[in-house]
């Protein structure tokens, strides 16, 4: 089981290094050139600064059962078509049954944005959310290592 984290502008890349840690999960932490990252017990992948760069590579990397950790819909639904895990910062894990609708948000936020118009940005993060994010990624990388186990 390996954890892939699309790191550029993720809040919690350290949490979720230690997370990996207790879990003894391999843990790759993928970013462009702007970013640095050296976290004990991870594997720092950089690439190119460009549009999607580090999302195409992370989505090339991936295999059933990986946990990916982003903040990004579009990387979530690639990945969700790899079969991966997808969790978002705040402890929403991505689904089948959530990402078209949270797709047609982003898209009609878009609309909004190119025609003018304003939308409220995101709040300040909040220590509880690091509390979710934890609690869901522990609990997510538990039924993996049990699937893990079931499966011949």
């Amino acid at each position: 089981m390996r954890i892939l984290i699309d790191a550029d502008g993720c809040p919690v890349v350290d949490l979720t290094a230690a997370i990996a840690r207790e879990h003894h999960a391999e843990c790759l932490i993928l970013c462009d050139t702007c970013h640095r990252f050296e976290k004990p017990g991870t594997t720092t992948l950089t690439f190119s600064k460009g549009a999607d760069s580090v999302d195409f590579a992370l989505v090339n990397l991936l295999r059933p059962g990986d946990v990916v950790v982003t903040q990004d819909y579009g990387l979530a639904a690639m990945c969700l078509a790899r079969r991966a895990r997808v969790l978002h910062q705040d402890g929403m894990e991505y689904t089948g049954g959530n990402i078209d609708a949270l797709l047609l948000a982003r898209h009609t936020a878009r609309k909004i944005r190119g025609a003018g118009g304003r939308l409220k940005g995101p709040s300040r993060r909040r220590g509880v959310q690091d509390v979710d994010f934890a609690l869901a990624l522990r609990r997510l990388l538990a039924e993996v290592q049990l699937s893990e186990r079931e499966t011949p």
